[in-house]
């Protein structure tokens, strides 16, 4: 099946996944965490990208942001490949690519996925077995929105000032949420989303989107279609 070209519209948010070729380590110590973040905050404030919430796992990172302009994500994820991958490949004298092809990416319903998207994103560390609490890992956002530390890279979305009235009350908002488990049908609708780049929302969702991007938003049906109706239709 072809791969529908990337959907991208501004002002809305959308889930990224870069991974490292061949599930190789992209991060391997402190340092290399801390550039990245460094070179994340720069070109997400360059190119006019807000980001949410993220996760730097050692062989792949998940982010949730808003570009103000359609082509905002592609020129924030190639300059970071442009500062990141020959600091990385001198460092550890390496050649070649660090990233698996390019960057992957689902537009979703905010109303439906937005927060839902966040705690996964913010609980990777938890499901892959690293962590207990996603409090115990340092690389991710979710340290910002539970209160523990301030995030310079983070820009919150209404939805997240919409927990409380108060710092303090959005962040216990926060916690409690999290308390609550993706289930397994809400983890497969969005890895299945942004792994083969479809929108993430209700059918009536969908639509919007295609009217609004005037094309098509997820694959055709398989089979050729029909010259004429079959019969019994």
């Amino acid at each position: 099946m072809a791969r529908l070209p990337r959907l991208v519209l501004p002002h809305h948010p959308h889930h990224i996944i870069q991974e490292g070729n061949d599930r190789q380590l992209i991060f391997r110590d402190e340092e290399d965490y801390q550039r990245f973040l460094g070179w994340l905050k720069d070109s997400a404030r360059e190119f006019k990208v807000a980001v949410h919430a993220y996760v730097l796992m050692p062989t792949h990172l998940h982010l949730l942001a808003t570009p103000s302009t359609e082509g905002g994500l592609a020129r924030m994820m190639q300059r970071l490949g442009r500062y990141y991958v020959p600091w990385f490949n001198h460092k550890y004298q390496r050649l070649g690519g660090l990233f698996r092809g390019r960057f992957k990416t689902s537009l979703i319903d905010p109303e439906q996925y937005f927060m839902m998207c966040s705690r996964y994103v913010e609980f990777n560390p938890v499901r892959a077995g690293m962590v207990a609490n996603p409090a115990d890992y340092r690389w991710s956002s979710y340290a910002h929105h539970a209160g523990i530390r301030q995030e310079p890279l983070i820009m919150d979305h209404a939805l997240y000032w919409g927990l409380g009235n108060t710092p303090f009350q959005r962040e216990a908002a926060y916690i409690e949420l999290a308390q609550h488990a993706l289930t397994p049908d809400e983890l497969s609708a969005i890895e299945q989303a942004v792994l083969k780049g479809w929108p993430l929302g209700s059918d009536a969702f969908k639509t919007q989107l295609q009217n609004k991007a005037k094309r098509q938003v997820l694959p055709a049906k398989r089979g050729r279609p029909f010259k004429t109706a079959p019969a019994g239709a």
